[in-house]
This record gives structure tokens, C-alpha cells and sequence, in this order.
């Protein structure tokens, strides 16, 4: 067998068929099968594993989401889109294409706003736009909350102007910027004290390309993580389809 899987579910296939057609060694087919990612494997009468072509389709689908949202994800999703409706399932795949999307908007972002950082420091007499943001409407633009946005000012990446008594915070665009460039490189795993090296750095050549740098590493690695979930396309549509076919008699 090489290509797409199709043809009748009937078709019975051994563990090393299904291990052959979806990549996977005969020990990752077993533990994926008890982890709930494919369904349970029908049994012959002397008691050996008889799979059909929903699970190679099952396998490459979790291959995909697994490089599209990481394998725990992918586990807990498969196991739902085999239980739930095919309107939850369409909701849950659009729900990552979407997430995909922002993280993508969100770093090039960061990366507009390295650029603002770098024509400021480059351009004699640059006048400063009056352009501020309250911290709800910044926790809003970055897909954050409030309470990050403290916990980032109580550790120095990101200083908000203070103008009331009452400690009300505004963020003028320096501060918007960096919090833009923060919230990507969080995404990105990076650990506080990197981001703050980074964000100290900012002022510095060196520090901006380590910066972009790192932008465009995660640009790339959301655009294989999105292509990743466009191949599973077909296999996730059986999946899902197959879960609403009423069993065989």
C-alpha cells in the first residue's frame, strides 16, 4: 500500500501495515492506540490487533495537529473529534487555524515595532506621537491580561507613564512597542530573564538583530506549523466523518 488510504473500512490491516503506512514504529502504533489517538484495533479470534485504514488516516491526522499544536494537544483533540459532532470538530480546527493566525499577526507586530524602535533611534529631532493606551486596552490589543501586563512592569520589560493619582496606568508608544516585541518572545517560550536581555538590549544593534532574529525564527516555525495542518486536512476530514458513520454491521 503507498498513497492516500482509501477504499472500504473492512479492510482489515496488521500492526506493521498500519506501522508501514503512517511512519510510526509497531510500538508507537500500540502506545498511540492506548492513548486514545486511534480507535481501539478490532481482535481476531486468537487475539491479534486487526486495524483498518481509519487508522492510518487517525495516525497521520495526529501527526499533523501534533506539528501544528504539540502532541498533548493533538492527543486531546483526536480523542474529541472521534467523540464529538462534526460541527464541534469543524469549531476546534478552525479554532487553531485561528490561533495560528493571531500568533502570526502578533509577531509581525513585534517586528513593525522593532522597526519604529530602530527609525527613532536613527532619525535626529523625532518627535514623539501622543498616541497612549490605558492597560485594559493594551491587555486587549495583545490577547493578554491585565495582571501580565503588572507582572511584566514589576519585573523592568515593560514601564507604563503613571498620570493619576490613582496609579491609573498609560502606555505611550515606546511602551506599546516593547510590549508587542515582550509578547512575542513570551509566546516563543522564551524565560523572563532572556526577555529582559533582550528588551535592555533594544537600544543596542546587536540587541535589535538578536531580536528580529528570533521574530523571524518564529514566523518561520508558525508557517510550518500551519502547513503541518493543512496536510492533515484530508486525514482529519475522515476522522471526523468516520466517527459520525453509524458502525458496520
Amino acid at each position: 500500500m503507498s498513497g492516500p488510504v482509501n477504499g472500504s473500512q473492512r479492510v482489515r490491516l496488521r500492526t506493521i501495515d498500519v506501522a508501514r503506512e503512517s511512519g510510526y514504529s509497531l510500538q508507537q502504533v500500540r502506545d498511540l492506540e492506548r492513548l486514545g489517538v486511534i480507535p481501539p484495533a478490532a481482535r481476531s479470534d486468537s487475539g491479534y490487533r486487526a486495524y483498518a485504514p481509519i487508522h492510518v488516516q487517525a495516525l497521520r491526522a495526529y501527526r499533523g495537529l501534533a506539528g501544528a499544536v504539540g502532541p498533548v494537544a493533538a492527543r486531546r483533540m483526536l480523542a474529541e473529534l472521534r467523540t464529538g459532532t462534526i460541527a464541534e470538530a469543524a469549531s476546534s480546527i478552525n479554532g487553531v487555524h485561528v490561533r495560528l493566525a493571531r500568533e502570526r499577526d502578533e509577531s509581525l507586530r513585534a517586528l513593525q515595532a522593532l522597526e519604529a524602535i530602530e527609525a527613532e533611534a536613527h532619525t535626529a529631532g523625532f518627535e514623539q506621537e501622543r498616541d497612549a493606551m490605558t492597560i485594559t486596552e493594551l491587555a486587549g490589543a495583545l490577547g493578554v491580561r491585565t495582571s501580565t501586563l503588572r507582572f511584566w512592569e514589576q519585573e523592568g520589560l515593560v514601564s507604563p507613564e503613571r498620570v493619576t493619582s490613582l496609579r491609573a496606568r498609560r502606555y505611550g508608544l515606546p511602551a506599546i512597542r516593547a510590549a508587542r516585541i515582550v509578547t512575542a518572545l513570551r509566546s516563543s517560550g522564551y524565560g523572563i530573564a532572556a526577555v529582559r536581555e533582550v528588551v535592555d538590549s533594544l537600544h543596542r544593534l546587536d540587541g535589535r538583530e538578536d531580536a528580529r532574529r528570533v521574530l523571524r525564527r518564529r514566523l518561520d516555525l508558525i508557517a510550518a506549523r500551519t502547513v503541518a495542518l493543512l496536510r492533515a486536512g484530508a486525514d482529519l476530514a475522515a476522522v471526523v466523518t468516520f466517527a459520525q458513520e453509524p458502525p458496520a454491521p
